[in-house]
């Protein structure tokens, strides 16, 4: 699959994407086309993004056609888990050279190819392109063919170098190779009147194992899963399912509407992030595949597992009960956690629209309210500032902000997908209220609020018990920043 300039401006004006039915909407293609300057690669790049949606097909092989940093910038930081085959753990490179950029890298491609095949035996190899081998004009689309039929095992192109645009546009890419090569290519031993396809979960730490057991109790199966625990064969025959489940992902809308188109599979979007979100997605499944004795058994699972949750999360509840966050994060996580956090007592003060759909930030403000604040554009300084002015208690983010909440001497907890441990799911939300409760609770705020022993404070001293900061309480911030800090 060539990549043009045609096919870009396609997939960046999706047409499932909800702000895009609107003709003459001003809101038109405002999200998808949003694109990073040159050289922000903070937020990911078009190779990053089909990495994350493609990798977790965990049987087959995953080679990066460019410099060998281009392979090890990202590989292994993404929380995907399997049930059996570890190939996609391997990180395969071509380590193009400055020789092979002057005379071209198309046989140490092929040779890679075979011996990759030869050495591991997967089901299937992708190759990616990478800015520089898209520079220089490699055929990859023509090498990866010759060696599919030197090998008789498919070998994919994955035309998504990095200059094109950003992480969502590379998923977007990565779902194309997918229709193009692989889903339609087999078909499935048998097919039942419950099969679904779950679109956009990628098992980070291991969280559609929370969820693939309720589905068992329903008698509905996962046909195939796109593409977390993924294996090559069953996404060959996603094509016979009944119904496409988008998980909390707008990432692959394409290859939901494109398989509605072609194969008639219709879609949905649901999330598997709080109680609520989770009865929402069974509830809704159940109606779409139409089965009236499927809908009552649904609704006896429901009611099982929420009496059961209840009494798991009532301990939590209270302790957790009225604490005020701020949520940085990306995509629909900005609004599916407030969901989940609603769920647990707790309030949302402030979260980010990064990332986010016209169609999420709709979402994010009805949840959040009228007080609730909303972050464009975040940086270090901003963060600061809002949870001095809401006074917050914590900050659910990403990684690479965990510094920012110790600056703010207050509890983190790590949502995005280097985390290691799941919250999908009922099982889910009370493994988020431990790691919430452990988090707010730790002794160590109330030290580290505290004035150091050799600082003069004698107002503090003189005012006794009364003197001494509670966990809840802030000092307060005053950061300056230097440019290595971030």
């Amino acid at each position: 699959m060539i990549i043009t300039q045609g096919k870009i401006n396609e997939l960046l004006s999706e047409p499932g994407c909800e702000h895009n039915h609107h003709k003459n909407g001003e809101k038109k293609n405002k999200s998808c086309t949003q694109q990073a300057q040159p050289g922000a690669a903070q937020g990911g790049c078009a190779f990053d993004g089909a990495m994350i949606a493609l990798v977790p097909i965990t049987d087959a092989a995953h080679l990066v056609h460019g410099p060998i940093a281009c392979a090890g910038n990202s590989w292994g930081s993404r929380g995907s888990l399997s049930s059996g085959p570890q190939l996609y753990k391997f990180g395969f490179t071509t380590d193009l050279s400055e020789n092979d950029v002057i005379f071209g890298g198309e046989k140490k491609l092929y040779k890679a190819i075979l011996d990759i095949h030869k050495r591991y035996s997967p089901q299937a190899v992708f190759v990616y392109s990478t800015c520089v081998t898209a520079l220089i004009g490699e055929d990859m689309d023509a090498v990866c063919k010759a060696a599919s039929n030197k090998i008789g095992i498919p070998v994919i192109p994955v035309n998504s170098p990095g200059f094109v645009g950003s992480k969502n546009l590379g998923n977007r890419i990565g779902g194309e190779a997918l229709l193009e090569y692989v889903v339609g290519t087999e078909e499935p031993e048998y097919t039942t009147p419950y099969d679904i396809n779950l679109i956009g979960e990628y098992n980070i730490a291991g969280e559609m194992w929370n969820v693939l057991p309720l589905f068992k109790k329903l008698g509905i199966r996962v046909l195939a899963k796109i593409t977390g625990d993924a294996r090559y064969k069953e996404v060959c025959c996603a094509h016979r399912a009944k119904l496409n489940v988008m998980i909390c992902s707008k990432a692959l809308i394409n290859m939901a509407r494109k398989m509605e188109e072609r194969y008639g599979i219709p879609y949905i979007e649901e999330s598997f992030y709080g109680v609520e979100d989770m009865n929402r997605c069974l509830r809704n499944i159940a109606a779409k595949l139409g089965d009236a004795d499927l809908q009552a058994r649904t609704e006896k699972l429901i009611a099982e597992e929420t009496a059961a949750l209840d009494a798991k999360l009532a301990p939590y509840r209270d302790r957790l009960k009225g604490k005020r966050v701020v949520l940085y994060t990306g995509g629909v996580k900005s609004w599916s956690i407030i969901s989940a956090a609603k769920d647990l007592g707790m309030e949302v003060v402030a979260t980010s629209t990064k990332k986010s759909t016209e169609e999420d930030k709709a979402r994010i403000k009805q949840l959040l309210g009228k007080d609730g604040i909303t972050l464009e554009k975040g940086n270090p300084q901003e963060i600061l500032r809002v949870i001095n002015e809401t006074n917050a208690e914590m900050l659910i983010a990403g990684g690479r902000n965990q510094y920012t909440a110790l600056k703010a001497r207050i509890p983190f907890l790590d949502i995005n997908q280097e985390r290691h441990h799941a919250y999908a799911g009922y099982s889910g939300m009370v493994e988020m209220a431990r790691e919430l409760d452990e988090a707010l609770y730790s002794p160590v705020w109330e030290q580290v609020r505290k004035p150091a022993p050799w600082e003069d404070d004698s107002e503090t001293r003189g005012q006794g018990d009364a003197g001494k900061f509670s966990s809840s309480t802030h000092l307060p911030i005053s950061v300056s920043f230097e440019e290595e800090d971030y």
